[in-house]
């Protein structure tokens, strides 16, 4: 891949990282609509599966930049996606928690701290939303989404037992 799209790669990746308070899962709506809308770099689907790629395999969430670094442009594109998630904000965090150690008896760390909590919920929740709409094709496939959705929330059945039946459906080509 050309230097441009390298740069492009990583100035994008670089500003997300900033954005994703509570790990790079909460920025998958803007990383999607980045790679997908703005730069068309990979299809709505092709993204939906490397997200799903990403966490099937063990290790950190943020192997979904890594994925997509790799698919825009290769061994380099993975490198620089990676880097520029992680480096600048591994480094502001060390920072803010030297900082935030200082001040952890004032009135308002409290506040704040929650307040970031519920930022940090509602952007997952947008990156969940995403990728089901991405996911769903069709009556069936919506059908599976909502149905785990509501015994993950509902029940304290492991998911993986609905993702193994959804997974049977599909493996009957019923979707």
């Amino acid at each position: 891949m050309s230097g441009p799209v390298l740069a492009t790669l990583g100035w994008r990746f670089l500003v997300m990282a900033f954005l994703a308070i509570g790990g790079a899962n909460a920025v998958v709506p803007e990383m999607h609509r980045q790679v997908v809308e703005v730069e068309r770099w990979m299809s709505s689907g092709e993204f939906a599966a490397l997200f799903a790629l990403s966490n099937a395999a063990p290790g950190p969430n943020v192997l979904i930049v890594t994925l997509v670094g790799w698919h825009v442009a290769g061994v380099a594109g993975a490198l620089v996606a990676t880097a520029a998630m992680i480096v600048p904000t591994g480094l502001l965090t060390y920072g803010v928690f030297a900082f935030w150690t200082r001040l952890r008896e004032v009135p308002w760390s409290r506040p704040v701290q929650n307040g970031l909590a519920a930022l940090t919920i509602g952007l997952v929740a947008a990156s969940g939303f995403l990728l089901a709409r991405a996911a769903d094709t069709g009556w069936v496939t919506t059908a599976i989404t909502v149905v785990t959705a509501l015994v993950s929330y509902r029940t304290r059945l492991n998911p993986l037992w609905a993702f193994a039946v959804a997974a049977a459906i599909g493996a009957a080509g019923l979707t």
